[in-house]
């Protein structure tokens, strides 16, 4: 940086005489010396300014003669500040280099790839929500994680009961079940300890949140047919944070949290722990609870120790334990009577360990190991269903990064294991499920705008599904990132997974796995798939100040086998693969304005997802085929922040053959910062948008209710307020 250095004086006239002058500048990143495009430069004391565009390129006008001190800033940058005398000799612009602030603004890496590149650089197309957008959705839900992803294009949260607020999440237009969801690259959240763990999340110790769309078996597994989440937690950092939250809303609820994180020399700690709670909510005064009465608990603390520069280990437990009712205001109230009500009590315990290992400076090995138990019980009126998940997951992962070309080599080994402990006329839906799995990916650079990612995994399952005798499933995958320009990129990918067959699903959630049959594994084939997505990105600067972005994606999937619930003439359930197969394809497109400290961004999905069954086409139950998403973001930092929000769901197709309405939920949400604390206060649903005002959402008696689905909201406005402090 020190060779380009401002000449600064020039001899004066004698005569001194007034002008204007101009000055002109490339501003550039020093490190990589790539243009700054939106940096500014203005002259102190002055209303003389302007901002660089896509050649990083800036000039500034109308300069009186004298010393004039010029400052250049860029976000997450170091401001630079130089002295100029003008009239100024100028042949050609100045290049003028800001230094990276890594304090201010870092790069996202992405860890669910695990090839630490940045979220620019990787063939896999993935969606980052970092901290910051983090924290804003915390405010309108800190709960759970339901809004931080049910904001995004292509995710939509299915509710799963209309008075116990359970739900998961759909992407793409695929069931729940084919999306996995991890922590730290943990499966904790599988099969039976799937149902509620959406509901049972609290997103305020996370880091981040990695989704990618679409089949990712080769690093994870093959149940993430529809994609995967991955939660990335906080890590302990030398300065350290100390932070707390309370948070109260118009509908009864009351959520508290705290986390601690810092390193002391060798080791490192963080704890993160939450209550959340809630009394039962009946906005549309019909008797049942919109939202139930609940208390959870949460606790995840992670001792870190780093005993050389190379190494780091970490041991971590998530606990937590929930009692949930929902159902009839008068049985939740106590009173002595026949009423319905349901009743969920939920108990988590996992450990997590990890081991990472640099073995040079382009290569590492890392080992994991987790063990999770996980209990629940179910009552309804006359029935009750109580059973026990014991998992583990154990991998390890070797990786090499050279400069063209990087490897990732692994194998991992899940157990899967449930317990009905009080088996009803049906019998016992016990299983013992074993997959030793191995894989590899490379990433290979050949040229600066092309990347290409390729990956392999094969899978041994016990006991092996009908059509897989042998149980072997062997899942290709391959990605490809093009740069065709500093503005310019594009993306495309596929791959194949699998989903072994399990009774734990949306369908039989719906009906608390009342008379559904144990499931014959012999006799029940494997879901498999086969899908992929393409995307174009472009960025640009609007004339001097307005940044534009925009990304376009085609998806398609298809999945064969797919496994249903059946009715019989006994009036039992029963699971059986569909004569036929699913295909969902669309669109997702994501647009992004910024101008200062306003930013609009705009998205829009559209699903196609249906059903071939029997030779027979229809419609995917609770798909909207469109849906807009609108979100208008003001915001200074460190001052204040504004938010407010539309989306657009058009009729969902029902599994009775009608259709449910379209509707618009909106919010606002406004934040204030001082030094050591925030102030929030958020609308969610501000009109009140609730799925019975369209119409019952029941049949029957309210004794015995038969509900109809749940397409809509059903907890309407919902108003909540409070503060976030941190001492550190």
């Amino acid at each position: 940086m020190k060779r380009y250095i401002f000449v600064l004086l020039l001899l004066l006239s004698s005569t001194v005489t007034y002008s204007q002058h101009s000055f002109k500048a490339i501003i550039k990143d020093s490190e990589t010396q790539q243009p700054l495009v939106g940096a500014t430069a203005g002259i102190q004391g002055t209303a003389i300014g302007a901002t660089a565009d896509a050649n990083g390129e800036l000039e500034l006008s109308n300069i009186p003669d004298g010393r004039q001190v010029i400052r250049f800033s860029f976000i997450g940058y170091s401001e630079r500040v130089d002295t100029v005398t003008f009239p100024f000799a100028q042949a050609e612009p100045l290049v003028v280099l800001l230094e990276p602030d890594g304090e201010e603004l870092e790069e996202v890496v992405i860890t669910t790839t695990r090839s630490s590149r940045t979220i620019e650089d990787i063939p896999t197309r993935v969606e980052a929500i970092t901290l910051e957008e983090l924290g804003e959705k915390s405010n309108m839900k800190p709960g759970d994680i339901r809004m931080l992803l049910s904001e995004s294009t292509g995710i939509q949260t299915q509710q799963t009961s209309a008075t116990s607020a359970s739900a998961n999440i759909r992407i793409q237009g695929l069931d729940g079940r084919y999306t996995q969801i991890l922590q730290d690259g943990f499966p904790l959240y599988s099969g039976f300890s799937g149902g509620l763990s959406i509901m049972q999340i609290p997103p305020l110790n996370l880091y981040q949140v990695e989704v990618i769309k679409g089949s990712s078996s080769t690093l994870y597994g093959g149940g993430a047919i529809a994609g995967l989440v991955n939660l990335i937690t906080k890590k302990p950092t030398e300065d350290g944070e100390l932070s707390f939250m309370a948070n109260a809303t118009s509908a009864k609820g009351l959520d508290l949290s705290a986390f601690f994180g810092k390193k002391f020399g060798r080791f490192g700690l963080t704890v993160f722990a939450s209550r959340n709670a809630n009394q039962a909510y009946d906005p549309a005064d019909i008797g049942l609870s919109a939202i139930p009465d609940f208390e959870r608990y949460t606790a995840n603390p992670t001792l870190y120790f780093y005993p050389s520069d190379d190494t780091q280990l970490s041991f971590g437990v998530n606990a937590s334990q929930e009692d949930r009712l929902g159902g009839d205001m008068r049985y939740i109230d106590g009173e002595a009577g026949d009423y319905y009500f349901e009743q969920n009590n939920t108990e988590r315990l996992s450990t997590q360990f990890s081991l990472e290992h640099r073995l040079s400076e382009r290569s590492g090995l890392s080992v994991k190991n987790s063990i999770s138990l996980f209990n629940r019980e179910i009552a309804v009126p006359d029935y009750e269903f109580n059973g026990k998940q014991t998992a583990s997951f154990s991998e390890v992962a070797y990786s090499t990064n050279r400069e063209k070309l990087n490897w990732v080599i692994g194998a991992n080994l899940w157990t899967d294991k449930f317990t009905e402990e009080q088996a009803g006329a049906v019998g016992e839906r016990n299983y013992d499920n074993t997959i030793v799995g191995a894989f590899a990916q490379n990433t290979f650079i050949p040229v600066d705008w092309f990347v290409l990612e390729s990956g392999l995994r094969a899978d041994y399952v016990t006991p092996a599904p009908a059509n897989k005798s042998e149980g072997l499933f062997v899942l290709p995958r391959v990605s490809a990132l093009f740069r065709v320009s500093e503005k310019l990129t594009s993306r495309i990918g596929g791959g194949m997974g699998y989903k072994t067959p399990t009774i734990f699903t949306e369908e039989a959630e719906n009906i608390t796995f009342r008379n559904i049959l144990p499931l014959n594994i012999s006799q029940t084939e494997a879901e498999t798939s086969i899908g992929g997505n393409a995307d174009i990105n472009y960025n640009t600067l609007i004339g001097d100040k307005v940044t534009f972005s925009i990304n376009h994606m085609f998806f398609y999937t298809y999945l064969n086998n797919p496994l249903i619930l059946t009715l019989r003439p006994d009036n039992l359930y029963e699971f059986r693969n569909a004569d036929g197969y699913v295909d969902t394809r669309g669109v997702e497109t994501n647009m992004k304005f910024g101008y200062e400290w306003v930013k609009l961004f705009l998205g829009y999905t559209y699903t196609d997802a249906r059903q071939h069954y029997n030779g027979t086409v229809t419609d995917m139950p609770l798909t909207p085929k469109h849906r807009v998403n609108t979100v208008l973001m003001l915001e200074k930092e460190d001052n204040f922040r504004i938010g407010l929000e539309g989306y657009y769901f058009s009729p969902q197709q029902l599994s009775d053959g009608s259709k449910g309405r379209d509707y618009w939920i909106n919010g606002i949400m406004i934040e204030k910062m001082f030094e050591r604390f925030s102030l929030f206060l958020n609308f969610e649903n501000i009109f009140d948008t609730r799925q019975s005002k369209f119409g019952s959402i029941y049949t029957g008696s309210i004794t015995d209710p038969q509900f109809n689905e749940i397409y809509a909201p059903v907890d309407g406005r919902v108003i909540n307020g409070g503060f976030k402090l941190n001492l550190l």
